[in-house]
Order: C-alpha cells, then structure tokens, then sequence
C-alpha cells in the first residue's frame, strides 16, 4: 500500500526543514519506505476534505489504504512501530526496555522541550510589538534555557539520548532545530553538535531537500 502524506504548498519557512512534515519524511527515509506527497494550500487546509484527515486544518496527515493518522508524534510513533530501524527490538526484557525509553523521549521532546521553544517563537514573532513583550520574552528565554540546561546534563558528552539512534532522538533533534536562529543553543556545546549529528545523517538530508525543492522559488 502506497503510503501518501500532506505537506504545505509552500512552507511558512521556505524549505528550512521547519514544518512538521519534515519529521515524518525523515522517520519515512529512516526505515526506507517510499511515499508520495500531497501538496495542501492554506485555504485547502480549512476546507471539509481535509478536514476529514486532519480535524485541526493542519499537516501533516499520513494515509495508507484505510488508515488515516494525524499528529506529526502518532504518526511517527506508528512508523517506529511498523518499521525496524527507530526502535530498539522489544524482542527480549533489555530491548523491551530500551524501546521503552525511546518511546519516552518522544514524548518528552513534544510534551517537556517543546512548549517552550514554540512559546519562545511566539513571544518573538507574533507578539514582539506588545507593550508587555521586553518582560515576558526574558522569561520564556529563562524557561527554554532551562530545559536546555536539563537536556544537555543528561547528553553529556554521548552521542544519542539512550544509546543507538532512536525515534526519540528524531523527534528531540527536530525540535532543538527550532532554536537554530535564536542562538540559545550556542551555549550548549553538546546539544548543538548532537543537532550536527542528527542533520549529518543521510536519511535526514533526503527529507530535508525533498522539502526544500517543494519550496524553491521558479526558475527565472
């Protein structure tokens, strides 16, 4: 069965690897599974066919015959667990607890981590010209910092979160890139050279320029 995701008709940030969809072409590219892609414009989103995939009007969705997933965590979660390669075997108790911990941190780079680099990008972008926004965005800055601080005790100087390369890594390296312009990374050496890592992988740069070509302006 052909499976089919929806990404933007062009991306809020022009191909720079941001929108979520990139994230399930990279679980996709991981575990060698081809896919097609349906382009969706802004207006297409809100309308009743979409709708029907994703009832929030967002992308991505994720269709195989008579499956249909939304949320970019489900869906990548269901890639994991359908494909070797994003989740340690479960076969015996230490790989059942491995694949247990990978598990565990995709949900914390979308429950914990997440929340407030995306706050941080509102705060910055969409609320900059409050009257309110000098003192609220040192704030937001302090409780990503802290997270950041949170993440890099546990890296330390390892190369992924729990040993081999996981889902959970996919879905926390996808996240940090969030940060790549705010430069709150830079004071964490070892989360920045683990985002290296991550971006560095082969499976990662086929989604990044599938998604990219999407984005590129015409010729001429």
């Amino acid at each position: 069965m052909t499976i089919t995701i929806t990404a933007f008709e062009r991306s809020p940030d022009g191909g720079k690897g941001l929108a979520r969809d990139t994230r399930v072409r990279w679980a996709l590219e991981e575990v060698r599974q081809p896919y097609e892609v349906r382009l969706v414009s802004f207006k297409a989103m809100k309308e009743p066919a979409h709708l029907a995939l994703h009832p929030f009007g967002q992308i991505p969705t994720y269709e195989e015959g008579d499956l249909a997933l939304f949320e970019t965590g489900a869906i990548v979660f269901h890639i994991a667990q359908r494909h070797a390669g994003l989740l340690p075997d479960g076969a015996n108790p230490q790989g059942a607890n491995a694949r247990a911990r990978a598990i565990t941190w995709m949900f914390a780079a979308l429950s914990t981590v997440e929340p407030p680099i995306l706050d941080l990008g509102t705060a910055r972008l969409l609320e900059g010209d409050k009257p309110w926004s000098a003192q609220r965005v040192p704030l937001v800055e302090d409780r990503v910092r802290n997270r950041l601080g949170q993440l890099s005790r546990h890296l330390g100087d390892a190369d992924w979160l729990d040993g081999a390369f996981s889902a959970g890594d996919l879905m926390m390296v996808s996240v940090l890139l969030r940060l790549r312009a705010s430069g709150l990374l830079d004071a964490y050496p070892n989360l920045a050279a683990y985002v290296a890592r991550g971006e560095a992988r082969p499976a990662y740069k086929r989604a990044f320029d599938a998604q990219l070509a999407v984005n590129k302006p015409p010729a001429g």
